[in-house]
């Protein structure tokens, strides 16, 4: 299979002769992926870039001139890459980033210059941001609601939250005062650290003082295994909760022994051989993990990888619907994308059927969660 092009972040220097060809013709149409392949994020990522080697080169008979950026998790980062792809390569169509707050800088840019943004991580949406963004990984209510499902058959009645110091632990947080209030769970402790942090041992001493029948932790990526780790380590016996944005192979090979029995959201690209033939998820995650894990290793699947993935899968539908209204490279055709995700429903996918509307953003229901837990070092589907 044919590589997509990348463009580094070491190579920003000659971005401009590389695309120069892509805005001075129609016969290409240009994405641009800005996501943390450097940093705190890089275990989210490198997936979402190294997914892209299964993509395809062209859709609909058009060639696909695929630029992807290092933004290192920054906001800042994230912005001016995006800001380049819109100004320099006249992108048709953005992506990313890996995690929520450069995500959120992405679909600014995208959504005052008009063009068509895939977000891969969780996010936020207001007016300003309804357009032109869509996103790819499941909305935190639809993956809160099988924890808190789960919380309230194992009879847990107080719940201690740790989470990120930011917007992703924000959006959780206020799911878990949400749909978890209305649950009847009490939340009896909430403790934040910074995605770099290297040690949360004050905030779990916290947590374990307030004794909460389970935790749930709030964070992404390798990050999300230190208080997994803290926890385990202060003697804690309770259920831990963990979200997608943990789920990964990562995940336990960090937090080891620890990791035994965690509770954690997922997308079913994590487990698509137990689904039955009927779901339209099934074929695709297959399709996505073989390729991946021949690649990459066995048990290399990853959650994060399937959000690229997904959003080339969601293309191949979009683009020939838009190739009939207008040229690449021009407002209508852009226009003509944005209109598209609106108009095709049924959008399969290895994370989820997308049927995005003018107010629903992710487009996804239930058939876009699993629950797994962690047996002998290897994830397994909570029936």
């Amino acid at each position: 299979m044919k590589k997509v092009l990348f463009a580094t972040v070491a190579a920003l220097a000659v971005l401009p002769a590389l695309v120069a060809p892509a805005a001075a013709q129609s016969n290409e149409i240009v994405i641009g992926i800005t996501t943390s392949t450097t940093g705190p994020a890089a275990a989210l990522g490198i997936p979402e870039r190294n997914a892209l080697e299964f993509v395809p080169t062209e859709i609909g008979g058009v060639k696909l001139r695929v630029i992807v950026l290092d933004d290192a998790g920054d906001p800042t980062t994230a912005t001016t890459n995006a800001r380049r792809f819109v100004t320099e390569a006249k992108a048709d169509i953005i992506m990313g980033s890996a995690t929520t707050p450069p995500t959120i800088a992405v679909s600014t840019v995208a959504n005052e210059a008009g063009v068509p943004h895939f977000g891969l991580a969780p996010m936020p949406f207001t007016p300003a941001r309804e357009k032109w963004s869509v996103d790819m990984p499941q909305p935190i209510p639809i993956m809160g609601k099988v924890l808190y499902d789960h919380m309230k058959k194992h009879n847990v009645k107080t719940v201690g939250f740790i989470g990120y110091s930011d917007s992703y632990g924000d959006l959780w947080m206020n799911d878990l005062k949400a749909q978890g209030g209305l649950m009847g769970l009490q939340i009896v402790a909430d403790e934040r650290y910074a995605r770099p942090d290297t040690s949360v041992a004050g905030q779990v001493l916290k947590l374990v003082a307030a004794n909460p029948d389970a935790v749930l932790v709030g964070a992404s990526g390798t990050a999300a295994a230190l208080p997994q780790i803290a926890l385990r380590e202060r003697g804690y016996k309770g259920l831990i909760y963990q979200t997608h944005g943990a789920a990964s192979m990562d995940f336990i090979r960090i937090a080891g022994k620890a990791a035994e029995g965690v509770l954690m959201a997922s997308g079913p690209v994590m487990s698509p051989e137990g689904q039955p033939d009927s779901a339209l998820t099934k074929k695709p995650g297959l399709a996505l993990n073989a390729a991946y894990e021949a690649k990459y290793g066995p048990h290399s699947r990853s959650q994060f990888a399937a959000h690229s993935y997904d959003a080339f899968e969601v293309l191949k539908r979009v683009i020939p619907v838009a190739l009939k209204e207008a040229k690449p490279g021009t407002p209508e055709f852009r226009e003509a994308i944005r209109k598209a995700l609106l108009g095709e429903k049924e959008l399969a996918a290895s994370q989820g059927v997308y049927n995005f509307t003018e107010k629903d953003r992710y487009g996804l229901d239930d058939r876009s969660r699993i629950l797994l837990t962690v047996k002998d070092g290897k994830y397994e589907v909570v029936k």
